[in-house]
């Protein structure tokens, strides 16, 4: 069952995108700004390469929730503006990396960075934009901002490796795959949910609440592109469909899929990772929707979505907070 399906078997009022953006606007405009400003080097490459991938379409998530998880605290000033806009750094920092190590040429619908320009200067103007967000966080003057993204970054290079490790080996399990997923893609989204906090002095339980939204809201977006993997087309996902098994990225589907299915299925699905082979694509699709793998990674999504909203009971009745309990709802209703 795809994602939105099962939202909607469990009566779940699916919110508008659009009204949080509406909600966000003036704040998001300004990280847009200090993007571009931060963005500006006299290396003419840097302009070029950073400037396609940071507009390339997505939706700022990640500085979204930041500035949301901020202003849902109480916060006045504009330090979120650029805490936002470092996380986004961050984030495209390691989109670059992530396309060169995974050898993608197809990302948003559009051509990636490494395809037009090659793989050294999408890695290098990935260490650019690592850099200027350090740059940007000692302009902040604030130790414990600098901690919470130095160990952030630290953690997303290590589930980058861990990743890395794990593809090619049929024999991943469930545990070491949501290892991989919370360091390399849920860490980031804690850290912008746990700055919002730090910038408002929040009691310690508060912050922890508001890093935990983070955390398991990451944990449910990742798992819901994982499903979209192998149940969207490429149009609607922006990426070539299957490109997870052409990279040998044993991700949850396969894992469960593996676990539920014959020993044919079996087969087919540790072949199809040991040789990161898309050969047979047909067949692992049908084997990924036969075993139920598809609704059961929308249900450990659910389960996390859950979990993000339960963390935010106690955070005042603001409009910031229902957007963040909205984004959620929609983090496992979307299509790409």
């Amino acid at each position: 069952m795809p994602p939105e399906a099962s939202a909607i078997a469990n009566n779940v009022t699916q919110p508008s995108f659009d009204s949080i953006q509406t909600l966000v606007a003036a704040d998001m405009a300004a990280v847009d700004g200090e993007i571009q400003r931060q963005l500006n080097s006299p290396v003419a490459l840097i302009n070029q390469l950073g400037a396609y991938i940071i507009n390339s379409g997505g939706k700022r998530l990640r500085p979204m929730i930041t500035v949301l998880a901020a202003s849902a605290c109480g916060y006045k000033g504009t330090k979120h503006q650029s805490l936002a806009a470092i996380i986004e750094f961050i984030h495209t920092a390691t989109l670059l990396h992530d396309d060169v190590v995974d050898e993608s040429d197809l990302r948003r619908g559009k051509e990636t960075a490494n395809n037009v320009w090659g793989n050294a200067a999408s890695v290098l103007v990935g260490d650019f934009l690592y850099s200027r967000a350090f740059q940007m966080m000692v302009t902040l003057n604030d130790m414990r901002v600098m901690e919470v993204l130095a160990n952030t970054t630290n953690t997303i290079a290590e589930g980058e490796v861990l990743q890395l490790l794990n593809c090619g080996d049929p024999d991943t399990t469930e545990d070491r795959y949501m290892e991989v997923i919370c360091n390399k893609t849920a860490k980031l989204f804690e850290a912008g949910t746990r700055l919002g906090a730090i910038l408002t002095n929040q009691p310690t339980e508060r912050e922890a609440q508001l890093a935990e939204y983070g955390l398991q809201l990451g944990m449910a977006f990742q798992l819901v592109d994982d499903a979209l993997d192998y149940s969207s087309s490429a149009e609607e996902l922006g990426k070539n469909v299957g490109d997870d098994l052409a990279e040998g990225k044993p991700t949850l589907p396969l894992i469960y899929a593996m676990q539920e299915g014959t020993p044919e299925q079996r087969e087919l699905i540790r072949h199809a990772i040991e040789h990161s082979d898309r050969g047979n694509l047909n067949s692992v699709l049908q084997a990924v929707e036969s075993t139920g793998a598809l609704a059961y990674t929308a249900h450990r999504a659910e389960q996390a979505v859950a979990k993000a909203k339960a963390s935010l009971a106690e955070l005042p009745d603001t409009l910031e907070r229902q957007a963040l309990l909205d984004l959620a709802d929609l983090s496992v209703s979307r299509r790409s």
